[in-house]
């Protein structure tokens, strides 16, 4: 080991090499350095760092550096991806750089010399970074009194040696390492600078040592630390994908079982359909439905629960998984091997060909391309790449409206005969914990005519309500008919046509009237509906009253039936032609209906809607390709690798297609090496 004489007490870091598995070659070398012990142990910050043929020796080597009072700083994976490659044989590993030399004859490999200048550049780092804290500690004062006019830099230099170990037959050789340190720059605005000098402080002139953390300190940052992990461990389990799936499997199974349950009835229906007595699957009654709120199944506990518990795993997912896979796709670098460019999935070479020709055929086709001297890098379809992440958040934004409106709407339903109005807030009701009323639920809603259409078999095909709007100072506001399908929106309500009744018949009496004959409802098997109405006859008062019975399926005819019950005939309303049952002569003037309406408020449905159109633009970038190309000029060959992370198939047609319109060189003097 050769240390220049007058740099060794100088120096703030020492790194060595050696070539033993467990460093017995390494103890000859620290055998050597007893002249150093005493001034090492001077500094506060001694730091050594090894590499060598494995990292396993290291652990031995550590005990080592124990006898000089030293600090062993490892790299750890701050090289980042090449540490995990795995397509060629590589030496080093956390502890430190290294190649595997086997009988001396193989030379260290582009990616063994790489993570070396890293653990170069790596341990000069940590020792300015050491050094300036020694600066601004407790000997600062002293160390400036040394020598403050006079600035010094330390240099530390190993020249090439070999080293022979005791027992190994293998030789590991080293290039010329050397750290430069000098201190971080001053505030302050002269242009001198601070060093480590020469020799340390006597100990009697050093300072007291600093105090330890107070414990509060120290109590607050094991609780630091005990959060970190239990995040950490709350994230990976949100994040776990058969967690996720269960979950959508959950919502499914609530929404498929929100469909079957009829939701909004009241208590006593769930009691006759589910009773206790005869429950489905012998477990499930009405005490289910009621207690965990499957009544309001998408507003209940239980959906909005799970809701939550996906929205979360798709954050988590995001966070841990999606975002780090975009910043390892933003970053890019240069392959200077062409045996690494050829072990891509797609490599070729084009033997007279200049790299630069290639970028701009490359960049014509899409690709960003990046050029330093023989060496190129290309990519397209990052984009792809942060698909994932804006399905997430569109998924996110889907849940977060339809939760929304689950609990922040308002809803309800009101039957109106025709000519009459309501307020939309007496008919608005709450569905959750966030809906709140708006100026629009002071509007008047007046049911100006109420119209049916019908097939020629005589069956109701379409209804239509003509509506009317009034502000709360009786202005018309607006205006319009509204139908199955197609409703009225005003200012975040909206109104549908649902349903139609029969509220009145409005008669001539012998001659007399106009009068209005309440309709009622009557019960008959099937789906189609029946209304009925009675005009008494002679003393409504008696116990045994008679009449003239009517009754209607629509709005087209009135059957009438005397006091007996026999039919008497059908008249159209508005027909004019009168009929006389009984003595009494009757004209059927007008069959009033009634509109069936139902109002709610949707207020999360902008936000999902957002998110359907952001999940069909993500899914459809998804399916862009990210391709990365890097080529090499190699004299007058261009070594040409790629890969992309979809269409597998199509990349190689692709690739050739680029590659046949680079043109060929005639003279090699038109290569540009940089």
């Amino acid at each position: 080991m050769v240390v220049e004489e007058e740099r060794r007490s100088s120096s703030s870091s020492l790194r060595m090499g050696t070539n033993n598995d467990f460093f017995n070659s390494g103890s000859a070398i620290i055998e050597r350095t007893d002249g150093l012990v005493v001034d090492l142990l001077q500094f506060e910050s001694p730091i050594y760092q090894m590499q060598c043929r494995q990292g396993e020796w290291r652990w031995t080597a550590i005990t080592q550096l124990a006898h000089h009072g030293m600090l062993y700083v490892p790299i750890g994976y701050t090289f980042g991806a090449g540490m995990f490659k795995m397509d060629s044989i590589r030496g080093g590993s956390p502890y430190g750089a290294g190649v595997f030399s086997g009988d001396g004859s193989r030379e260290p490999s582009e990616k063994e010399l790489e993570l070396a200048q890293h653990q170069g550049k790596y341990m000069a780092m940590i020792v300015k970074r050491f050094d300036s804290k020694i600066l601004h500690s407790s000997t600062m004062e002293t160390l400036l009194t040394l020598n403050p006019l006079k600035p010094q830099t330390h240099l530390l230099k190993l020249p090439n040696f070999p080293i022979y170990p005791r027992i190994s037959t293998h030789r590991c050789s080293f290039s010329p390492i050397s750290c430069k340190l000098t201190s971080q720059p001053s505030k302050d605005t002269t242009n001198s600078k601070i060093v480590v000098p020469g020799a340390a402080p006597s100990l009697s002139e050093e300072k007291e040592p600093p105090a330890a953390p107070a414990e509060g300190s120290r109590r607050k940052d094991a609780g630091g630390v005990v959060v970190k992990r239990l995040t950490k461990k709350v994230l990976s389990f949100l994040a776990n994908l058969p967690l996720a799936i269960g979950e959508m499997f959950a919502i499914a199974a609530l929404m498929a079982l929100g469909t079957a349950i009829d939701q909004g009835e009241k208590p006593e229906y769930y009691f006759q359909k589910y009773p206790e007595d005869n429950p489905i699957l012998g477990f499930f009654s009405w005490r289910w439905i009621l207690t965990l709120g499957f009544d309001h199944m998408f507003s209940s506990p239980v959906f909005l629960g799970t809701l939550i518990l996906l929205g979360a795993s798709l954050m988590a997912c995001t966070y841990t998984t999606q975002i780090p896979m975009v910043k390892v796709a933003r970053r890019w670098s240069f392959l200077h091997s062409a045996n690494t460019i050829k072990k891509l999935e797609y490599s070729d070479s084009l033997p007279k060909a200049s790299i630069q020709d290639l970028g701009v055929i490359l960049s014509g086709a899409g690709y960003e391309v990046f050029l330093k001297g023989p060496s190129l890098y290309a990519f397209k379809g990052l984009a792809g790449r942060f698909a994932p992440i804006g399905v997430h958040l569109a998924l996110l934004l889907i849940m977060s409206g339809g939760t929304y409106t689950a609990t922040g709407s308002f809803k309800g339903s009101v039957t109106v005969p025709q000519g009459l109005n309501f307020v939309m807030g007496d008919v608005l009701g709450p569905s959750g914990f966030l809906s709140t009323p708006t100026e629009a639920f002071n509007t008047e809603v007046h049911v100006n005519r109420f119209s049916m259409d019908y097939y020629d078999s005589g069956e109701v095909s379409q209804f239509h309500t003509d509506l009317s709007l009034f502000d709360i100072d009786g202005k018309e506001v607006m205006r319009k008919t509204i139908s199955v399908n197609d409703p009225l929106r005003y200012e975040g309500v909206t109104i549908y046509q649902t349903d139609w009744s029969i509220s009145a018949i409005q008669i001539l009496k012998d001659g007399e009237g106009p009068f209005n004959l309440a309709v009622a409802p009557l019960t008959v098997n099937g789906d189609k509906k029946l209304y009925g109405s009675f005009l008494p006859i002679g003393n409504a008062d008696s116990t045994n009253v008679k009449g003239i019975s009517m009754l209607l399926r629509d709005l087209q005819s009135v059957v009438l039936y005397d006091q007996e019950g026999k039919f008497a005939g059908v008249r159209r309303p508005n027909s004019k032609l009168p009929i006389e049952i009984d003595g009494t002569k009757i004209e059927i003037v007008d069959a009033i209906g009634s509109s069936g309406l139902d109002m709610k408020t949707d207020p999360g449905v902008p936000i999902v809607y957002a998110g359907f159109g952001a999940l069909m633009l993500t899914t459809c970038i998804s399916y862009l390709s990210h391709t990365q190309i890097w080529a090499l000029q190699d004299g007058t060959t261009v070594v040409v690798g790629g890969k992309t992370n979809r269409a597998k198939i199509e990349f190689p047609d692709e690739m050739n297609r680029v590659l046949d319109r680079v043109p060929e060189i005639n003279q090699p003097s038109d290569v540009i090496c940089g």
